[in-house]
């Protein structure tokens, strides 16, 4: 008679091939950045434009992602300069410092990626007129700047 597998090596033998799947994932995905949840990211991504600074070569990689980029509430504007630094700005600005900071990351992917969150926060699009219409305290889900002051937020 064979002696079959315990419980305990099954679960082990499952962990194993799983953790070597998710790791084979995402070497096949290449290393996108991986968004949370919304409020998580609104939180990371506002800390990070609060605390990283970049150097002149690298403000220089933001603004070639940025300015060919509408600002999405008020779109007149490129997102390199936005009309203020609403919460909304705060997000994608800092993403960027981010991306380009500690990912090395170039104009191309910093744009793909911010233009990724925007669809991300407000699955519907802005309306790139946010800004005149009254829509700063308006959540970014409901085609809003999500507030003026960090510890006001409205996602």
């Amino acid at each position: 008679m064979k002696k079959r597998p315990s419980l305990l090596t099954l679960s082990i033998l499952l962990l194993v091939v799983g953790a070597t799947l998710v790791s084979c994932a995402a070497v096949a995905e290449g290393d996108d950045f991986a968004f949370t949840s919304p409020d998580e990211d609104t939180q990371r991504f506002m800390a990070w434009y609060e605390s990283i600074e970049l150097s002149d070569a690298q403000e220089q990689v933001m603004k070639d992602a940025l300015v060919p980029l509408p600002a999405p509430c008020c779109s007149d504007n490129s997102a390199y300069t936005c009309c203020c630094p609403c919460n909304l700005a705060k997000t994608w600005w800092g993403l960027s410092k981010h991306l380009i900071a500690d990912r090395d990351a170039g104009a191309e992917e910093v744009r793909g990626t911010v233009e990724a969150w925007f669809e991300r926060v407000n699955p519907d699009g802005f309306s790139g007129d946010i800004c005149g219409t009254g829509g700063c305290n308006r959540a970014f889900k409901h085609n809003g700047c999500g507030g003026m002051s960090a510890a006001r937020v409205s996602v």
